[in-house]
């Protein structure tokens, strides 16, 4: 069992949207936090299918409680139709309710009542590096982060379970597509562009679709949670900058697993990309469960110098290598970077086991730089 810091309790104020991936452990944290709270578990069919046919019957169970008493509802997004009835609860009887989902994309769609502003949406992330007392880089570059993945030596069946649960039940089950081989091939040609710059055109020609499509497929990663964008760095000086965003999946063990990578070892490219992809992940669940109003955005420039993630207007930059042996080639990027923003904190995060001050850039070990990020030392 892990000890999840997302302080739940805190944040709680009348009502929340928890939304979050599968299996990242929304439902396990609700019953452990909050033992007393009324449960209704939309994934189980029958209590689903009464209250589709009878949405009122919620009011019925619950008109009685006590002001103040709070109602968890797992997988919200299957019966949305829940909502006005949710809604009229809080306003009449003042209840607090806590309504947990894999995907706000059904809600969307289906027009649902978000409740005026009365439950504030929070997300809770795959495992990070406070969370896991027993951690280990290599597992999880290799593993990823979610709890049922990063606790086995080889997540590869785990994996390939939660692909075919997500596609049957994410995809699938609420008709996001209409042929659901198309998606799945979608699904590992995007993996190739995990931590790279989105090219619409390249990926529809790869998936046999059009650049419309893709990006449609790509809107329900987002909406499902299981990817996100990184946006370009926008502030131009000198260097003519990309402005393309990058594209990743939720959690590195997924982009491995549908890119084939099972058995990563240090010094290649397959685990230098899954090692940047790792510290971007933990990076921005920092950012998510702490609330902090800086930016995250990415530097790339026409002549080919990057910076993998930007910190506020240029605030912090962090270059991520997996090398063991830090030389200058590695700090370039870095060193561009500060010509453009002399102010600027310049971090390189790596392999490299002693970390220390090279000139303007600060080299650091992987293990101290979660510390300091989690420390809020980063930010």
């Amino acid at each position: 069992m892990y000890k999840r810091i997302f302080d739940i309790n805190k944040k709680l104020d009348e009502g929340m949207f928890l939304f979050g991936a599968r299996q990242t452990g929304k439902s396990t944290l609700l019953k452990e936090r909050f033992k007393e709270a009324t449960y209704y578990d939309l994934l189980n069919p029958r209590l689903r299918q009464a209250f589709k046919q009878n949405p009122m019957s919620l009011w019925e169970a619950l008109q009685d409680k006590a002001a103040g008493t709070l109602v968890i509802i797992d997988e919200i997004q299957k019966v949305p139709e829940l909502l006005d009835v949710v809604h009229k609860l809080m306003a009449d009887r003042g209840l607090w309710f806590i309504l947990s989902g894999s995907s706000a994309r059904r809600l969307k769609r289906s027009g649902a009542n978000t409740l005026g502003g009365r439950a504030i949406p929070e997300t809770l992330y795959p495992l990070v590096w406070p969370e896991v007392t027993d951690f280990q880089i290599d597992r999880a570059v290799q593993n990823g982060m979610i709890p049922r993945h990063y606790m086995v030596e080889d997540a590869t069946k785990r994996l390939s379970g939660y692909v075919k649960v997500y596609l049957d039940e994410e995809i699938r089950e609420e008709g996001e597509v209409r042929g659901l081989d198309a998606f799945e091939r979608f699904m590992e040609v995007a993996a190739i562009s995990d931590g790279e710059m989105l090219n619409y055109s390249n990926i529809a020609t790869d998936c046999g679709v059009s650049a419309k499509t893709v990006k449609t497929y790509f809107q329900i990663l987002y909406d499902t949670l299981v990817g996100f964008e990184i946006p370009a760095f926008k502030k131009e000086i000198k260097r003519r900058i990309v402005q393309a965003p990058r594209f990743y999946y939720f959690d590195v063990g997924l982009a491995n697993y549908l890119m084939g990578r099972h058995h990563l070892r240090r010094g290649t490219d397959d685990y230098g990309h899954a090692f940047e992809h790792y510290v971007v992940q933990e990076i921005v669940a920092y950012k998510g469960y702490n609330d902090k109003g800086e930016t995250i955005s990415y530097w790339h420039t026409y002549d080919k110098k990057e910076v993998d993630i930007v910190i506020g207007n240029a605030a912090v930059a962090v270059e991520i290598k997996s090398t063991e042996h830090v030389e200058n080639k590695h700090k370039k990027g870095l060193k561009a970077f500060r010509e453009e923003h002399p102010d600027c904190r310049m971090i390189l995060v790596s392999l490299d086991p002693i970390t220390r001050r090279s000139g303007d850039e600060e080299l650091i070990y992987v293990t101290d730089f979660l510390q300091m990020l989690w420390g809020g030392n980063i930010f």
